[in-house]
């Protein structure tokens, strides 16, 4: 599989080689395959894959009420499955020390702020899901499309070098954005283009099941992020009223939940944005009564929420919103041809 890498030093031109494979990977992905060495059926396999389940780690994410829910898969079968499935893949208790070594294969992806990177202790992390919520023309996209680009860096020079999924529920994602932001990290546009799979969405049933398909990309090719821009938006507009409130959050709930899967099955970075709506309960002392939309389904399943503001000019500023592990801080950066950058003084 050919990926961006360095040839030399002295060229600013990213080539493309072959990609080296990384060791520690194999220990966080276990091929569906497996399971025919352990007396599982091949047919059986199949039917799983078909359902997009293309690791045993994925496999053992799923209730055996939806295994089950796959057409010629019986009681008897799935218990037989997720028995050889625990099998090859520890879902237990492990210590604090070895849960610090898993944590050794989070890759941070760069922003192209250094400002940034430093509020985002590195970067925009794998195994966790970024969310970016703000008004329009915040910058939320803007950094989309920056970290398509430097997703693909080698890790060397604080990328991904993996390639990119952009599912666009707004129809705001612009190829030709990319060109300027590889020309600025020395990238040549035409393979870093090739390196990101696009798709529109158009209904939230049709969002969730480009992300079912995902899973069989993910499994054959080396992917770092996911974005989703934006999460909220077709659910907004497919769920209206109260009465249908309780049904939408349910629907985002499942959405967010194999975002979640996808992150820490393929260990991808997922980013994704959302969009803000009025507070008038926000009160009078409050002088920028809007939040988050969403509600607490959202705020509980991203890792790390970030707030986007418009500052001056090209200026944006962003707030470390709630992270497990970051200060509650933030951070101007600039919006220029070449993507996200540190503000000029």
């Amino acid at each position: 599989m050919a990926m961006l890498a360095f040839k030399s030093e002295e060229q600013s031109q990213l080539q493309l080689v072959e990609r080296e494979e990384i060791d520690d990977e194999e220990d966080l992905f276990e091929a569906i395959d497996k399971l025919i060495s352990h007396g599982i059926n091949a047919g059986d396999v199949k039917k799983l894959q078909d359902a997009g389940i293309y690791s045993c780690n994925g496999l053992m994410m799923q209730t055996k009420k939806s295994l089950t829910g796959i057409k010629g898969l019986s009681e008897a079968k799935v218990d037989k499955i997720c028995e050889a499935a625990e099998k090859i893949v520890n879902f237990g208790y492990i210590t604090g020390s070895d849960a610090l070594l898993r944590r050794k294969s989070v890759v941070r992806i760069t922003t192209g702020s250094q400002a940034l990177d430093e509020l985002l202790g590195g970067g925009i992390e794998t195994l966790a899901i970024t969310e970016a919520f703000g008004e329009f023309r915040s910058g939320k996209t803007q950094l989309a499309h920056t970290l398509c680009v430097s997703t693909q860096l080698p890790t060397n020079m604080r990328g991904g070098n993996g390639k990119v999924a952009y599912i666009d529920t707004e129809g705001t994602f612009r190829p030709d954005r990319i060109v300027p932001i590889a020309e600025r990290f020395g990238m040549d546009p035409g393979a870093v283009l090739d390196n990101i799979i696009y798709a529109r969405a158009y209904t939230y049933e049709h969002q969730y099941n480009l992300l079912v398909g995902l899973a069989a990309k993910m499994a054959e090719e080396p992917f770092r992020l996911l974005i989703v821009d934006s999460v909220i938006a077709l659910f907004r507009v497919d769920f209206t009223g109260r009465g249908e409130l309780a049904d939408r959050q349910q629907k985002l709930a499942q959405m967010l939940s194999r975002l979640t899967k996808i992150a820490e099955e393929f260990n991808v970075a997922v980013y994704m944005t959302n969009q803000v709506i009025a507070d008038p309960g926000g009160g009078v002392f409050i002088s920028d009564p809007k939040k988050p939309a969403g509600g607490h389904v959202l705020a509980h399943a991203a890792t790390i929420r970030l707030m986007f503001r418009k500052g001056k000019g090209e200026q944006r500023v962003c707030k470390v919103f709630d992270a497990p592990n970051l200060p509650e801080a933030e951070h101007i950066f600039q919006i220029t041809p070449g993507g996200i950058a540190d503000a000029k003084d």
